[in-house]
């Protein structure tokens, strides 16, 4: 009889864990430890060698507030670009640091010079390409947010 009552108390405690456990796994929210604060070196980034140029990778982990995540530096090569314009559930800035081109964003093009900014919501078309004689650099920080449903995949309306 003490074994039913035992029983009795821990299915609700295993029950609400289980659900706990599952429905972390479906949003998305289940995760280890988030990534501590840290100093890469460009030494120290991965490095991705291709046709179009060469892509430092610095953080891919989770942190806090963001999961998906990617940040590093892009070389692209004189007449390059790293893909065609694309799009992607991340949220997403490019900054070019040195060089020139052209932004490429939801069926526009602009003028990409050092210093400029891209800002590309989630499943807006967007990419940027070399049109200069020397490297495009840029910076590119991308993620979803914990917490927050990703955007769904409707067509965004051209800007």
């Amino acid at each position: 009889m003490a074994f039913m009552k035992l029983r009795l108390h821990l299915f609700p405690a295993l029950a609400f864990a289980i659900v706990a456990f599952f429905a972390g796994w479906v949003l998305g929210d289940f995760h280890s430890d988030p990534m501590p604060s840290a100093v890469v070196s460009k030494a120290n980034a991965g490095i991705d060698v291709a046709d179009w140029g060469t892509f430092f990778l610095y953080y891919d982990k989770e942190t806090y507030g963001t999961r998906d995540v990617v940040t590093g530096i892009a070389e692209i090569n004189p007449g390059m670009q790293i893909h065609p314009p694309h799009v992607h559930a991340e949220e997403e800035y490019l900054l070019v640091t040195r060089g020139s081109g052209s932004w490429h964003l939801n069926g526009e093009q602009f003028p990409a010079s050092t210093g400029d900014m891209l800002y590309a919501a989630p499943w807006d078309i967007h990419g940027i390409s070399n049109t200069g004689s020397d490297t495009l650099h840029f910076v590119v920080w991308k993620w979803n947010n914990k917490g927050m449903a990703v955007p769904s995949a409707a067509p965004r309306p051209t800007r």
